[in-house]
C-alpha cells in the first residue's frame, strides 16, 4: 500500500515541498524514527482522542506522552479518553490502524499540536500506511493544517528518585566525596580538687 491517495492529492496541490519515503514495517513512533534515522522529537505521532464534542487529533513528538490532565484542559473538555481501533478505522477508513497523518482536517477532525514539534524546522510523519513517510517543513505543515497549539506532551523518561542514605554515620561533601563522621567525644569528669594535709605536730 502507498501512501495515502486522499493525503498525496492535498499536498501536491497545495504546491509545497515534501517527500515520501518508504521503511520496513514499523508500528511505534519510536521505530520508525529508528527506521528513517531522524530524532524522536523531529517524528510527529498521531493520536485519537475522543472529547463529549467529539473526536480530536493530538499531535506530538515520537519522544513524549499525552499528558491527560494538560490536553483536557486545553481542549476545555469535560472528558477525554483514547479512541479505540474502532473509532480511528471508522473515522479514518482508508488507512492502516494507526498509521494517520497530523492533517486531521481531511476527515473532518480538528488537530491540536504539542509545542514540542516546533522546535523542529521539519517533521517526518505517517502516510497511511506502517511503510510510508512524508517529510515536509514545520512551517509548510503548520500554514497548511492551521492547529491549535497547547503544552501537553511529557517526556517518557520517568524521573529518577532521590537517592536515600542510610543512617551508617557516612555522608557526602560538597564534592561528593564519603566522610566519615568524627566519633563523639566523651565527656570527663572534672579533676577533684587537691586536699592539703595538715602538718603533725
Amino acid at each position: 500500500m502507498a501512501i495515502s491517495q486522499r493525503l498525496r492529492t492535498f499536498l501536491e496541490g497545495s504546491r509545497v515541498k515534501f517527500t515520501t519515503t518508504k521503511h520496513p514495517v514499523v508500528y511505534t513512533a519510536q521505530e520508525i524514527a529508528a527506521s528513517q534515522h531522524v530524532p524522536g522529537r523531529q517524528l510527529a505521532k498521531c493520536v485519537l482522542v475522543n472529547t463529549e464534542r467529539g473526536p480530536v487529533l493530538a499531535v506530538l513528538a515520537a519522544v513524549q506522552l499525552i499528558d491527560i490532565p494538560k490536553l483536557k484542559s486545553a481542549l476545555r473538555a469535560n472528558t477525554l479518553t483514547i479512541a479505540k481501533e474502532s473509532d480511528i478505522t471508522s473515522r479514518f477508513p482508508d488507512i492502516d490502524v494507526g498509521a494517520m497523518s497530523p492533517f486531521g482536517h481531511l476527515y473532518e477532525v480538528p488537530v491540536v499540536v504539542d509545542h514540542g514539534l516546533e522546535v523542529s524546522s521539519s517533521i517526518v510523519f505517517n502516510a497511511g500506511t506502517h511503510t510510508d513517510t512524508v517529510t515536509m517543513a514545520y512551517r509548510d505543515f503548520a500554514a497548511l493544517a492551521k492547529p491549535q497549539m497547547a503544552g501537553f506532551g511529557k517526556s517518557l523518561a520517568p524521573s529518577r528518585p532521590a537517592k536515600k542514605t542510610a543512617a551508617t554515620g557516612k555522608r557526602r561533601n560538597a564534592s561528593g566525596r564519603r566522610t566519615t563522621r568524627a566519633p563523639a567525644q566523651r565527656s570527663r569528669r572534672p579533676a577533684k580538687p587537691r586536699t592539703s594535709r595538715r602538718p603533725r605536730r
